[in-house]
């Protein structure tokens, strides 16, 4: 009877064990891959079974913006779940037109020192460019394990690994092959150890350069190579969670860090802007995620979504109290969109500010589906470029001619869900509207200013 005892209690600890084991994240970030690049999201030609694969099994999210227009201040929102004005950020990027060796502050609350907190080992593979320096590094800021560059691809040639440098120079193509590389040996060490892996690529971030093994294969030249290639690299990275028996007790997300880069042939359509515009192109992003048995499969999600509301989520999905850390942290912008993962519940996020990637203060809000740019020059770049349709640079050519170059710009309403190329000025015939969402935006930015901005890290040159 003891023994029988006994094996009952075992079987009811192994079950109780079981039930409250931790979910693994896997955190995926392409590098100014465009709203259309992927199959799934309607891109005729670029062939990406994986990631079609991936949002069968999971979720699409189709309002999703990265953390802001241009890859230092995006990667800051990300791992922080906060604008990136609150710590300090005020134009460009690390290396362009923020200095070399300026980066996030070190008092930023990352999340990847909430999840090594919460008993997880941490790792990243791939593009840092937050922050070189000793307090700055992705060591510093919560990451076990570091295989990194410190700067895009176009702006650095070597390889890091935890503060060392390990290669001088890279070959930028096969770096998507080695950043994979990296990432499968982390989950291969990792055991029955829970673990929070991020894989921010640098692809395909300009130079736009195939691996050899995949160069001329695309029917989309290039540029759809590189994104070919990353989408079987993703694929790999399945295996490697597969082989290891641990797919169906991982979370997986991807997503990109900001719209296409000017001059590349990547599509944001069909909505208008790029990298560095508050335009819809210059932050709706890819975002897909998979957990199986947890997340329902093959839903389409058309909630507005935050790259800053994966901090809160994940943390709830992974049962981590990130609030218990974050005391010293600026407030978080981010919301927790796991209930609306799930299916269950209202989606929270109903508003959300644009900033331009040369400036600190914002240039547009959005609530609902309505967009107000306070100043007309900022909602009419893009035009003229094959980042509109010909029907909206049409649409789009009246407000230019109209404008003179000294003249006082009124704001320009738009209704997103109903104008995806930002082209119908409604703020004549809303203006009520207009003066709604404006005053929106000022006491966003006034809490902003009283709740205290970190200062970015200066160190020593």
């Amino acid at each position: 009877m003891k023994i029988f005892i006994t094996m009952v209690a075992w079987a009811a600890l192994l079950l109780s064990s079981e039930a409250e084991r931790q979910p693994n994240v896997v955190l995926i970030m392409a590098d100014d891959l465009g709203y259309r690049d992927l199959g799934c999201y309607g891109h005729p030609v670029i062939k990406t079974p994986v990631l079609d694969g991936m949002a069968g099994r999971g979720i699409r999210l189709t309002d999703f913006h990265s953390g802001a227009t241009v890859c230092t201040p995006s990667r800051m929102a990300l791992l922080t779940g906060a604008y990136p004005t609150r710590l300090g950020w005020t134009q460009g990027v690390v290396g362009y037109k923020m200095g070399t060796h300026d980066g996030m502050s070190p008092k930023a609350l990352t999340v990847a020192e909430i999840f090594r907190s919460a008993g997880y080992v941490t790792g990243i593979s791939g593009k840092w460019h937050i922050g070189d320096q000793e307090d700055t590094n992705p060591n510093a800021q919560g990451f076990d394990s570091a295989y990194y560059l410190t700067m895009s691809n176009n702006q650095t040639k070597k390889v890091w690994r935890d503060g060392k440098v390990v290669e001088d120079p890279f070959e930028n193509r096969l770096l998507s092959e080695k950043f994979t590389t990296e990432a499968r040996r982390f989950i291969r060490e990792q055991g029955e150890k829970p673990f929070f892996l991020y894989l921010p690529f640098t692809a395909p971030h300009f130079p736009v350069q195939a691996h050899p093994e995949w160069k001329g294969k695309s029917e989309f030249g290039r540029y759809g190579d590189v994104v070919e290639e990353l989408d079987t690299r993703v694929g790999e990275v399945f295996k490697e969670l597969k082989d290891a028996g641990i797919e169906e007790e991982t979370i997986v997300v991807f997503g990109s860090d900001n719209g296409p880069n000017p001059g590349e042939e990547a599509s944001s359509l069909p909505y208008r802007g790029e990298k560095w515009s508050a335009l819809e192109g210059g932050t709706r992003v890819p975002c897909l995620v998979t957990w199986p048995g947890k997340i329902p499969s093959g839903r389409v999600l058309p909630g507005l979504s935050s790259a800053m509301d994966l901090l809160p989520t994940l943390c709830e999905a992974c049962g981590i109290d990130w609030k218990k850390l974050s005391n010293d942290q600026p407030k978080i912008d981010g919301m927790s969109l796991w209930q609306s993962w799930l299916g269950k519940g209202e989606h929270p996020r109903t508003e959300l500010l644009y900033w331009h990637g040369l400036d600190a203060e914002p240039q547009a809000i959005r609530v609902g589906d309505w967009k107000l740019f306070f100043d007309r020059r900022h909602a009419l770049e893009g035009s003229g470029t094959k980042r509109a349709t010909k029907d909206q640079n049409e649409a789009l050519k009246k407000y230019r001619e109209g404008i003179k170059k000294d003249e006082v710009n009124p704001p320009m309403l738009f209704q997103v869900s109903d104008d995806a190329g930002e082209t119908i000025d409604l703020s004549l015939k809303f203006p009520g509207k207009v003066a709604a969402l404006r005053e929106r935006a000022e006491v966003l930015m006034r809490e902003m200013k009283r709740d205290g901005i970190l200062p970015l890290s200066k160190s020593a040159k």
